[in-house]
């Protein structure tokens, strides 16, 4: 009952559209066929392949191919295939797995309708087969993009939800990861005492977690991912000098997220920038934006509009100068 309440809130009912390509379009006439191993291990491999990319290029270089996959080769297989029980919950948390990556990759190139859509798939899926750490994994992500879309209290209760799903569980990262979307979400509602509750919690949890026994889709979830949450959520409740202790945690992050990177670095310059650490705020923005060129990501503009925006009293310097025309140049707004 509390997650249903919680979905009309956020707007997120899973049952209002049902399973979108899931339930909708015209019925094949082809015969239906076996679904073995080999096309679960197929679609994983695929998504393995496509999370690559997403990581080091950003959502913008492989949406369309991720789209096009499913629509023509993975949501055939749901509406037609038969398969064992077995195989059918395999298959089901294969494209859970594949629809929360096509989710990202939408929310990373601004299409946050499309992103959510296909977020509500995956849980929906990972309901129905009962796969308590796959749903806790995608509650934690709608409340990511809630609070990157600055909505505290709906960035709480999906926090909330994914800690409930995450304990049952049984992984240790997974709780880590719902504590501190948890205390974002109260660092954006000015709740200092909640958010520094959370944020403890969610570190001794990720202290607790075996990373041989993470999940493959979990793999991302490490110290360098916590301490970006970290300074986010400082840098929210006004105490820049801890935002930036634990920006340049972040950076200690493996290669492969280039993406990551970027926002980490973007981070680091608004917590400098908040601080009136005008020469070296610039040039870690600047540094940014020469990556931004090979990112298609949405989101770091926002990111990097977000510190020119803080520079902006500082914007008579020499170093802020120059950097407003890096961006200019680079198509990131400036104030």
């Amino acid at each position: 009952m509390r997650r249903r309440q919680l979905f009309k809130v956020a707007g997120w009912t899973a049952a209002a559209s049902g399973f979108g390509w899931f339930g909708s379009g015209h019925a094949s006439a082809s015969p239906a066929r076996s679904i073995g191993a080999t096309d679960v291990a197929t679609i994983r491999e695929m998504t393995r392949t496509f999370r690559r990319l997403d990581n080091r290029f950003g959502g913008g270089h492989a949406r369309g191919t991720v789209s096009n996959y499913l629509a023509s080769d993975v949501v055939p297989m749901l509406r037609e295939a038969r398969s064992t029980d077995a195989i059918r919950s395999e298959l089901y948390g294969a494209v859970a797995e594949l629809n929360q990556l096509a989710g990202w990759m939408a929310y990373d190139v601004g299409d946050a309708e499309t992103g959510s859509k296909h977020l509500r798939q995956a849980l929906r899926l990972c309901q129905e087969i009962d796969n308590d750490g796959l749903a806790a994994e995608m509650l934690a992500g709608m409340s990511h993009q809630a609070a990157f879309f600055r909505s505290g209290s709906i960035a709480v209760d999906l926090a909330q939800a994914a800690h409930s799903d995450a304990n049952r569980s049984g992984l240790h990262a997974l709780v880590s990861e719902s504590a501190v979307m948890a205390a974002h979400g109260f660092a954006l509602q000015g709740d200092s005492r909640s958010c520094l509750d959370a944020l403890a919690e969610s570190e001794r949890a990720l202290s607790a977690a075996d990373r041989q026994d993470a999940p493959e889709w979990l793999g991302y979830f490490d110290a360098a991912y916590l301490a970006a949450k970290f300074a986010h959520c400082f840098r929210d409740l006004g105490q820049p000098v801890d935002a930036e202790r634990y920006a340049r945690r972040s950076l200690e992050m493996n290669e492969g997220y280039d993406r990551g990177r970027l926002f980490n670095m973007s981070l680091l310059a608004s917590a400098l920038a908040d601080q009136g650490q005008v020469e070296e705020s610039c040039s870690t923005a600047s540094e940014a934006v020469t990556m931004a060129g090979s990112v298609r990501s949405v989101r770091t503009v926002a990111y990097l509009a977000d510190v020119g925006r803080r520079l902006n009293r500082y914007r008579s310097a020499e170093p802020v100068k120059a950097l407003y025309a890096q961006m200019s140049a680079a198509a990131i707004p400036v104030p």
